[in-house]
């Protein structure tokens, strides 16, 4: 039997009159052909043979620039799609160099261990290829003691992540001698993955690196690649603190890419609620692979995961010892993993439902088509994740179905987001307050500081002088000098702003405890207090005590139907007000902000579609103050308005912005918050306030200052466009029942702020 077409299907499904009611956006778009560059001169010949092993002849022309580039000592970003053969801008220059100087080494930086095992995989099929011998390990959390002495003295190229960087190997620099008097090369996968408060702490780790590089006498050359985002030399930029040349013009072919946009269909006109997004991926997906098409689905969590492999395990019961349909996801032993990624590379596998695991670049191949189970938060991610479908120069399908959320149904209704603009820009903010004095503290220990050094672009005299008054530092004749028995970077986490988490312990094992995640403690009064269902990987969990004082929360494993919204008091106080400008007939501004949170009751919401309140509790824990940032919008009580009309319509607007903020800036939603306040105490008038979630800030709505008008038109757009009559959780939140005018009010103030 023929097997049909990528083009065959989709033609189907456009035709097809229970889908076609549903598909919302068909675009068609055009496939490239390749540019190509011939082998640079001084390729080493065992490079060549290495590559001609793999039936490579010929360079892409974004390879031969990097090449160019890098060997001639210029540090680069390379930005081109999903199997584009980016790993060839790093690993020839890498593999030249130590081939020219064998006393060379090189450091590869990439955001998961996964990630660092698979790209040694490639390197090692390279290196074999070549005939030549050059040492490369992974060295992490899994590295067996016996050979990490190994990979410190003679590892021409060393593969870590930035946890280890910053934990493992700068504090111990005098044992990594040979590494640092001889680095050539620092190499920064996925950079699109370094933003918010990780990528701020990465960037000090590398500020840290680049110092104790100075110290051993080398300035290694940076290599950084990257998914499309918005801003990539920039964020390259600050984050390692050193001039990039961009390498943007992708010499890879790439086959025509069908996007398909499909939108449930509603169940619940009221409330506009729609049919399951995951019934409706598993009829579509099932139809894939009864028409031959080679897939890959993304959900977003474990659970969503097993639940479309189990859906899908269906069309193969009948068939003893099936595998051709696959989940992949975190959790899975490495070697399952493995084994997975080759089958799919092979071909065998039809069907492979994944996390975002697969969303980074592991080597699967190409496959034909891609579904994602709603909106991945933010464009480049979906443009990874669509990049997983195309196999050479054939045609791909991409297929987006939205699920009942503000995020997917903007983005259902405005196919041109996704299709039509640039990626979202990457942020970091390495001068934050609480981040910079944590790396100090932990550069101070590995080397001590002059009384007239920079630490990277920063002055920081009078930071270690505020060191020395706590006494951590002391001031000799020429430096400053670490003083206490404490270890700093085993007490500073890269994933949080705050220097004192409340740590996550696992008791489901009996008599066993494990530590699976920590948290800061603005966000654990309202996700970690008793009883919360805490949501780790996928799985649920319910905690059982939270220890305040000693900041730890002691959770179980459990399977329930709801989940928990805890409601905190929120007192707000502006602190200083740095900026400000006239917007319309209103005012923006720009500040630090102390925010007072104390946390009340919480609420448990049945999951799935119609989100009942089922129960609720008091919480009992102390205030929590947070000093951040802020935007803040001050506008006149409108006319014809009264204030008890203007409560509701705030409540509601905050909620409609908070939730497409993530369409302006590349954060999660629970990286800011949005207070309105009917009378605030600072400017004496209805003010909303949008604050960093983090403790100094990381520069999120500073950004907003910026771009506050396109924000709210573009949210009060949405809100007028959504399908329910009343509002719901997909506009402006879940609302009580008899309550006619609340989406009309929120429309109306979010146009006239927006003017």
């Amino acid at each position: 039997m023929t097997r049909k077409t990528v083009q065959d299907v989709v033609q189907e499904m456009l035709q097809d009159p229970d889908l076609k009611r549903n598909i919302k956006h068909y675009e068609k778009m055009d496939g490239k052909q390749a540019q190509y560059a011939s082998f640079p001169e001084k390729l080493h010949p065992s490079i060549v043979k290495a590559l001609s092993s793999k039936g490579i002849t010929q360079l892409y022309s974004h390879q031969r620039e990097a090449f160019d580039s890098a060997t001639s000592g210029q540090s680069i970003t390379a930005v081109t799609p999903t199997a584009s053969g980016k790993s060839l801008c790093y690993h020839l220059p890498v593999l030249q160099q130590i081939l020219e100087d064998d006393a060379s080494r090189a450091l590869y930086l990439f955001p998961t261990k996964a990630l660092a095992q698979d790209q040694l995989a490639d390197l090692h099929e390279l290196i074999e290829a070549s005939g030549e011998t050059i040492l490369s390990y992974t060295y992490d959390g899994d590295t067996a003691p016996g050979l990490r002495t190994k990979v410190r003295k003679s590892g021409h190229i060393v593969l870590t992540n930035p946890d280890m960087l910053h934990s493992g190997i700068l504090p111990h620099h005098t044992k990594w001698v040979s590494l640092f008097e001889n680095l050539k090369y620092v190499i920064i996968d996925e950079l699109h993955t370094y933003k918010g408060v990780f990528g701020s702490h990465v960037a000090h780790v590398l500020r840290r690196l680049k110092r104790i590089c100075n110290y051993y006498g080398c300035d290694p050359i940076f290599i950084c690649t990257s998914a499309t985002i918005a801003n990539p030399q920039d964020l390259a930029e600050s984050l390692t603190n050193t001039k990039m040349k961009l390498i943007a013009n992708n010499g890879a072919p790439a086959g025509a890419k069908h996007f398909i946009f499909y939108n449930p269909p509603v169940v619940h006109k009221t409330f506009g609620i729609r049919r399951s997004a995951i019934l409706e991926v598993r009829d579509i997906a099932s139809y894939l692979y009864r028409e031959g098409i080679q897939t890959i689905i993304f959900a977003k969590s474990r659970v969503r995961v097993e639940m479309l492999v189990t859906y899908m395990k269906e069309l193969t019961k009948k068939k003893l010892f099936d595998s051709t349909i696959m989940g992949y996801r975190g959790g899975y032993l490495p070697s399952e993993r493995r084994t997975i990624e080759k089958r799919l590379r092979d071909g065998e596998i039809k069907t492979v439902v994944s996390t975002n695991a697969l969303e980074l670049g592991i080597d699967i191949g190409q496959l034909q088509a891609c579904i994602m189970t709603g909106y991945p938060g933010n464009i480049a991610s979906a443009l990874q994740q669509a990049g997983r479908a195309g196999r050479r120069q054939d045609d791909a399908l991409i297929i987006y179905v939205a699920q009942s959320m503000a995020l997917d149904q903007y983005i259902i209704q405005h196919p041109n987001y996704l299709l039509g603009q640039t990626p979202e820009e990457a942020m970091i903010h390495p001068d934050n307050m609480l981040i910079l004095m944590d790396h100090l503290k932990c550069a101070s220990f590995e080397l001590p500081f002059s009384l007239t050094e920079m630490y990277g672009e920063f002055e920081v005299q009078e930071l270690l002088a505020f060191l020395e008054a706590e006494g951590v530092l002391v001031r000799t004749s020429d430096k400053w000098h670490w003083m206490t028995d404490r270890f700093p970077a085993s007490e500073i986490s890269l994933r949080s702003a705050s220097q004192e988490n409340v740590v996550i312990i696992d008791k489901t094992i009996p008599k066993g405890t494990v530590v699976i995640g920590e948290m800061d403690r603005y966000s654990a009064m309202t996700l970690l207090h008793e009883e919360a269902i805490y949501i780790h990987q996928g799985k649920q969990y319910q905690v059982e005590i939270l220890d305040w004082d000693e900041k730890k929360a002691y959770v179980r494993e459990v399977d329930v139907d709801y989940y928990t919204d805890a409601n905190l008091a929120v007192e707000l106080k502006v602190i200083s007000e740095d900026e400000k400008k006239p917007f319309g007939k209103a005012t923006v501004a720009f500040g630090d902000i102390a925010v007072l949170a104390i946390p009340t009751i919480f609420k448990k919401i049945k999951l799935h579609d119609k989100r009942d309140n089922i129960g609720s509790g008091p919480i009992n824990l102390p205030a929590e103050e947070l000093h951040t940032n802020a935007t803040w919008l001050a506008f006149d009580l409108p006319d014809g308005w009264k204030e008890s009309d203007l409560t509701d319509a705030m409540t509601g607007a905050a909620y409609a912005v908070r939730s497409l903020i993530p369409l302006m800036i590349k954060c999660d939603k629970n990286d800011i918050h949005v207070i309105p306040q009917v009378k605030a105490v600072h400017t004496g008038k209805p003010t909303i306030f949008i604050h960093d979630s983090y403790p100094g800030g990381i520069g999120l709505s500073e950004k907003l200052y910026e771009n506050l008008g396109e924000l709210l038109r573009l949210t009060a757009n949405h809100v007028e466009d959504c399908s329910c009559e009343l509002g719901c959780p997909i506009c402006i939140g879940a609302q009580e029942a008899g309550v006619n005018t609340a989406k009309r009010n929120v429309s109306a103030l979010l146009y006239e702020l927006a003017q």
